[in-house]
């Protein structure tokens, strides 16, 4: 659990959607379950083996990276454009279709070439060093996983007064668009 929570607690694109619907009260539940169940799956398919075929076909990964850039620079432009227009956000729900989030969710996951590295390959490499006890540790990663996006998913609702200020979400826009271009300008130079 403890490498799961090392892998998976840090500031990106994935987090920072998860930390948004919560604070909008958007379908967050949806959120948590579609990134938890994504962790958890390629968790098992790394312990399963899968992170080798990866690790050996290196095209995959630089497909990932390239595309994810590309991503991570458009959702760092959105970010900014609303930092442009800062809006208050009030607690309803739906403002933003269901289909969008879910979409979103799925991309910011599976187009993030770090998720690959962190869960198929670490994860696996990791639980496969450990024998006859590589499920028990895989199981352990996956519920470091689960609990991260239900605590920042749901915690996130502590914020939510917060919310209905213009200039809180020019801040959340700008600093997500930072750390977006941070990110996509890493997977570009390999750092």
């Amino acid at each position: 659990m403890f490498t799961g929570w090392s892998l998976i607690i840090a500031v990106g694109p994935q987090n920072a959607f998860v930390l948004r619907q919560g604070m909008r009260r958007e379908y967050v539940a949806l959120v948590v379950v579609i990134c938890s169940v994504a962790d958890a799956l390629l968790m098992v398919l790394g312990t399963a083996g899968i992170g080798a075929v990866v690790e050996r076909a290196p095209i995959l990964l630089d497909l990932l990276r390239w595309g994810g850039a590309a991503y991570l620079l458009w959702f760092a432009y959105t970010s900014f454009r609303s930092a442009a227009k800062p809006e208050g956000l009030t607690a309803a729900r739906g403002s933003v279709r269901l289909r969008t989030v879910i979409i979103t969710t799925l991309t910011l996951t599976f187009l993030n070439p770090g998720v690959y590295i962190d869960t198929m390959l670490l994860i696996g490499s990791l639980a496969n060093q450990l024998g006859t006890d590589r499920w028990a540790f895989t199981a352990g990663a996956v519920l470091g996983s689960i609990t991260w996006f239900a605590a920042i998913g749901f915690g996130a609702h502590a914020l939510a007064p917060y919310a209905a200020r213009p200039r809180v979400w020019q801040i959340v826009d700008i600093a997500i668009g930072i750390v977006m271009v941070l990110i996509s300008l890493r997977l570009i130079f390999g750092h």
